[in-house]
């Protein structure tokens, strides 16, 4: 996607990203998707995904790079269209640093969380836990080794519908609101994951998946700019 012709909001660096997908009942996820926004679908099929990666050198874009804040972060997201123009719907996120929770919720509208988070190297292997500091405690703890090398994902394929995504939705006061990122295309690799337990999904609304992930990916890491919020209607 094309870089907005406007200065960035702030920067950030993304490393160890996995990409865990689950396919789920459009039913179920039309019930709690806002109305203005259109799933998107793959072949018919909708997916939520849980994303745990590390957050770097987060900052706004009017403060020097050393005073950027390092953090770890999990997602719950699935995809969306508004207008006809693709992006992610973000059911919630965990962040292990409450300043970001707490300038993210404000300057955003997101629903962060803080949560207790850790990542591991062991080896080829990698173990992400998280644990929200509420009363309900949604857990999710991942080991898995990252595989084979796939590249930059090209358009039209799975890969591209699942990782490619630029354009963030939310909604506040019904009304929607549209965030950018932009960074060059992930260097996806297959994920070998050897221990999953998740409850993020479940503490969405949607039904604990049951059967086995639909996919698995990572990426090392990218470099971003972001843009946005800004009032689309």
């Amino acid at each position: 996607m094309q870089r907005p012709d406007r200065k960035p909001r702030g920067t950030q660096n993304w490393r160890d990203l996995l990409f865990v997908h689950w396919e789920v009942s459009p039913a179920d996820l039309r019930a709690l998707v806002p109305a203005q926004l259109a799933l998107d679908l793959w072949d018919g099929r909708a997916y939520v995904g849980v994303v745990p990666f590390v957050m770097e050198a987060v900052r706004p874009a009017f403060l020097p790079r050393t005073m950027g804040l390092d953090f770890l972060e999990t997602n719950v997201r699935t995809y969306v269209r508004y207008r006809d123009r693709p992006g992610v719907y973000f059911f919630s996120l965990e962040a292990s640093s409450f300043i970001a929770v707490k300038a993210a919720r404000w300057g955003w509208g997101l629903p962060y969380f803080h949560a207790s988070m850790s990542i591991q190297h062991d080896g080829d292997y990698i173990e992400y836990e998280s644990e929200r500091r509420d009363r309900a405690a949604p857990h999710h703890h991942t080991r898995y080794r990252p595989g084979r090398l796939l590249g930059p994902s090209p358009p039209e394929t799975f890969e591209h519908f699942l990782l490619e995504r630029y354009l963030l939705f939310s909604t506040k006061r019904g009304r929607i609101y549209e965030g950018q990122v932009h960074h060059a295309p992930y260097p996806a690799q297959l994920a070998d994951i050897v221990a999953l337990e998740d409850d993020l999904v479940a503490a969405t609304g949607l039904p604990r998946p049951t059967g086995p992930h639909a996919a698995a990916h990572y990426a090392a890491g990218v470099d971003v700019e972001v843009f946005g919020p800004w009032l689309v209607t």
